[in-house]
């Protein structure tokens, strides 16, 4: 088959799968946006794309389908001059998050289209609301969130198909639309990211520390509300006045990938941080930024205890992959968490907003890791059974991909 990939910043969720369908013998390429300078696994065709200005007055709720469509559009002429040389897929599958796939059907309406359906903005019972503290509940945040979805519930009615990585965001979009999507997690590689005595971690300051040391560790793309750093830093002075020999990692940029910046500050980093400073022995805080991959893997090898918090939102990879390192996860009770993580059986569920539960549970993590080993050693066995990229989501990603061909042959 001729399947083409379209992300605008690919190779994305399509990391595995696209050099695994090209080695299968599949004709593949990708459609991704000129200023994607990462490395791809198979050909590349590029389009450019110039944001206009979008004026929210004249727009209002339409804004964000706007600035989806226009994009939408960009991708449409690119498609066309593919199409007028001579290219013509078979299956085209799709990132639906930045409204490149609305028109593609209209270029090649032969083609099967599969969207990638991460998420779909909801009024209530997800992310909008959630955290009263940022987000209060009024009715014209529940409208935004509605207009916000438009571009999404038009990706997937227009295509053959939705694919999602877990139940919880396949749940997110409305029962018409959810008919079509099928859950298939992306997968992480179970074989590097696993439990490693050996394994090592140097610190900012040159300490190197080992599994056998008291380290917590907090790791997000980004430190922000939606992943609970605010919870996780609040929490932070009462774990370190217990534990006075505990070092704790935080991964993560002082950019916003989800919701908004704070207003009339830098970033959420100082923010939080600001509050609780002068109750923390900073030279055991240790703020990493931005880490290369397999820096990230070393950490979670020597982390005693790990924190991951989540509105109702997209579940971090980073999770999984804990989990497949073995550790000891300390995690909200959302939605999100709760689908891979069993309270008590695989790791600790806390209220996400519980700012002393989250302290005790951290405390006891760090100071009985004994009482965790069977914990840990089920919260791997979930991820090989479930998430391993190699022996269960990479085959029946690809026979998924793989059955729209047999379909349209």
């Amino acid at each position: 088959m001729k399947i083409l990939f379209v992300h605008q910043n690919f190779p994305g969720q399509f990391l595995h799968l696209a050099p695994e369908l090209a080695a299968r013998g599949h004709d593949c390429m990708a459609l991704t946006d000129a200023n994607n300078n990462r490395t791809s696994p198979i050909p590349l065709a590029k389009y450019t794309h110039k944001a206009e200005p979008v004026d929210p007055a004249a727009t209002r709720l339409g804004r964000n389908y706007t600035t989806m469509s226009d994009r939408g559009v960009t991708v449409a002429r690119a498609a066309q001059a593919m199409r007028a040389k001579g290219y013509v897929p078979d299956v085209i599958f799709g990132h639906s998050g930045w409204g490149e796939t609305l028109f593609l059907k209209e270029v090649w309406p032969e083609a099967k289209l599969i969207v990638y359906a991460e998420f779909y903005y909801r009024g209530r019972g997800a992310d909008v609301g959630f955290d009263r503290e940022f987000n209060e509940a009024n009715f014209d945040q529940v409208m935004i969130a509605q207009g916000r979805a438009t571009y999404l519930g038009q990706a997937l009615a227009h295509a053959d198909a939705g694919l999602s990585p877990t139940e919880w965001q396949a749940s997110t979009y409305p029962d018409p639309l959810r008919r079509m999507i099928t859950v298939i997690h992306d997968g992480v590689d179970t074989s590097g990211m696993a439990p490693d005595p050996q394994a090592r971690f140097t610190l900012p300051n040159g300490r190197v520390v080992t599994p056998g040391d008291e380290v917590l560790t907090f790791v997000n793309r980004n430190l922000e509300p939606y992943r609970g750093y605010h919870t996780f830093m609040r929490a932070l002075p009462d774990v370190m006045a217990a534990r006075p020999q505990a070092q704790v990692v935080i991964v993560g940029g002082d950019e916003v990938s989800y919701g908004a910046a704070p207003k009339g500050e830098k970033g959420w980093k100082e923010r939080f941080l600001s509050e609780v400073r002068d109750r923390l022995d900073m030279s055991r805080v240790h703020f990493m930024g931005k880490v290369p991959y397999p820096d990230f893997v070393a950490l979670m090898k020597v982390s005693r205890a790990h924190a991951y918090l989540t509105y109702p939102f997209v579940l971090s990879w980073s999770m999984i992959e804990a989990m497949a390192a073995g550790c000891h996860i300390i995690g909200s009770a959302t939605r999100p968490v709760m689908e891979a993580l069993e309270d008590g059986k695989t790791g600790t569920l806390v209220d996400f907003f519980d700012v002393p539960g989250w302290s005790a549970a951290m405390i006891e993590g760090l100071a009985h890791p004994e009482r965790f080993l069977a914990m840990r050693a089920a919260a791997r066995k979930v991820a090989l059974e479930r998430y391993d990229l190699r022996g269960n989501c990479l085959p029946r990603m690809v026979q998924f991909v793989e059955s729209f061909g047999k379909k349209s042959a």
